[in-house]
């Protein structure tokens, strides 16, 4: 029996941290069901979509580990997350966070030797069996001030943006919209490819991609 105490702990664990977010997201007043973000690991990534329309797309850093849900791997993970906690909301642009509390201390973008969360903070669950213990893995949305590594894998698992992009993407969605991490571009997506025509319809001139 006592090998299988570890597994067990393991489990309750995983499945307390899973609960714990799901009731989070119970409790708010409102539940975001209209927002999804797509991430791109290949093309680093966020694009943003309101009832299946793309709104806008933003560039990012996932881990520099790669994809994977493993404790202490430091890796992103993949498949269907959501947002359990959005943290930050009146916070200036570069306030640094530490445990998820505001220190005071603002940074500007690509402050010289220094790597802290900042701006916003959206804190995520996962929907998936492989990637349920995402909550206690403390995986993120955030603002970075190493704004100069955004479009590259360059993070612990969390997924970064620049503290302009990360509030702009906070005041858009709420708790509960969907953030779906895949392998391949945006394009392998309908989301994507619709925001593709969109993007070739503006730069011809034409206000509605269609």
């Amino acid at each position: 029996m006592k090998s299988f105490a570890p597994l067990f702990q393991r489990s309750i664990i995983s499945l307390f941290s899973l609960a714990s977010a799901l009731l989070l997201c119970q409790c708010s007043p409102s539940i975001d069901g209209r927002s999804k973000m797509i991430v791109s690991v290949r093309d680093q990534k966020l694009l943003l979509t309101k009832d299946g329309r793309p709104v806008k797309a933003y560039k990012v850093s996932t881990s520099k580990f790669g994809l994977g849900s493993g404790s202490g791997t430091n890796r992103t993970p993949i498949g269907k997350l959501g947002i359990a906690k959005k943290i930050g909301g009146s916070a200036p642009k570069g306030m640094v966070f530490k445990s998820r509390r505001p220190t005071g201390e603002v940074l500007k973008p690509n402050a010289p030797g220094r790597d802290p969360i900042v701006s916003r903070i959206m804190w995520l669950y996962g929907k998936e069996g492989h990637n349920r213990n995402t909550y206690r893995r403390c995986v993120y949305i955030h603002g970075t001030p190493e704004e100069w590594s955004l479009g590259s894998p360059a993070s612990y698992g969390c997924i970064r943006m620049s503290s302009s992009d990360v509030v702009d993407l906070y005041n858009r969605v709420g708790v509960g919209a969907e953030v779906q991490v895949i392998r391949g571009g945006l394009t392998t997506t309908t989301e994507g490819q619709r925001y593709a025509r969109t993007v070739s319809y503006q730069l011809l001139g034409f206000s509605n991609g269609g």
